[in-house]
């Protein structure tokens, strides 16, 4: 069988989009980093309607030219001065979100993307409201999920970035996207605390990790009366048998 150029060029000049409903595309993004032992996300306060006021998620509608990734990009640093093309960054799409009534204006869906930022622990990337938020900042990812309300259905969305987050660290390396490349297991360990707020024992984790990681033969520099560290970069490796969250007292022992 050919191609009939004539007759789908004749289709194709008879076709009229608006005779199927109307469906808007927007773009929204969970971005993860870790400081003082705490997971943190960037949000805005809204400036407008509808939610005004209310803390939400980074992003914004995709333009007619533009790919879902490219208008990430765009809203991150229209809302929050963040620029993911100058910061050390892992970038992945997280879900497509398709509720009918997500968003009170008309029928919207949204491509959520999960960034995590890499800091040493110490400080994060400042960040500022552009033309489109009223206010922007970085906000315990814990806290926000526990009681402080969200526009459309940005909590759902965190809370699914988190899990994936969490859900990726029992196997892989990921956390360590989360730091700087070169990192020692104190930190790596304190991304893991962080994430799945918890305390994991140092001898299991470092037992577990080591051989997932490459060790550079390099030391830290001891700060504060500490001894220098080992530094490490990540690899593909997966961590097998995986680590597993520490439970919380009180909770049912699953058998290993």
């Amino acid at each position: 069988m050919t191609f009939d150029a004539t007759s789908a060029k004749k289709f194709l000049e008879s076709y009229n989009p608006r005779d199927y409903p109307s469906i808007a595309l927007t773009v929204d993004l969970v971005v993860f980093a870790v400081t003082d032992g705490v997971l943190n996300v960037a949000l805005v306060r809204r400036g407008g309607h509808p939610f005004k006021d209310a803390l939400a998620l980074p992003g914004g509608f995709v333009g007619p030219e533009e790919s879902a990734i490219q208008a990430a990009g765009r809203e991150l640093a229209e809302e929050t001065t963040l620029d993911l093309g100058r910061l050390p960054v892992h970038l992945e799409q997280l879900a497509t979100y398709t509720s009918p009534d997500r968003d009170p204006r008309m029928r919207v869906v949204s491509v959520a993307h999960l960034a995590l930022l890499a800091s040493d622990g110490t400080s994060l990337p400042k960040i500022a409201a552009g033309s489109d938020a009223a206010s922007a900042g970085w906000y315990p990812v814990h806290d926000v999920l526990r009681g402080k309300e969200m526009a459309f259905d940005h909590a759902t969305i965190l809370g699914d970035g988190l899990a994936r987050l969490a859900g990726k660290m029992e196997y892989t390396t990921v956390a360590a996207r989360l730091l700087p490349e070169e990192f020692t297991l104190t930190q790596l360990r304190t991304v893991y605390d962080a994430v799945w707020e918890t305390t994991m024992a140092a001898g299991n984790f470092t037992r577990k990790m080591t051989p997932r990681l490459h060790d550079t033969g390099r030391k830290s520099r001891g700060g504060a009366g500490g001894a220098p560290a080992a530094l490490f970069t990540a690899t593909d490796l997966h961590i097998h048998p995986p680590l597993t969250k520490p439970q919380a007292p009180g909770s049912p022992v699953t058998p290993e």
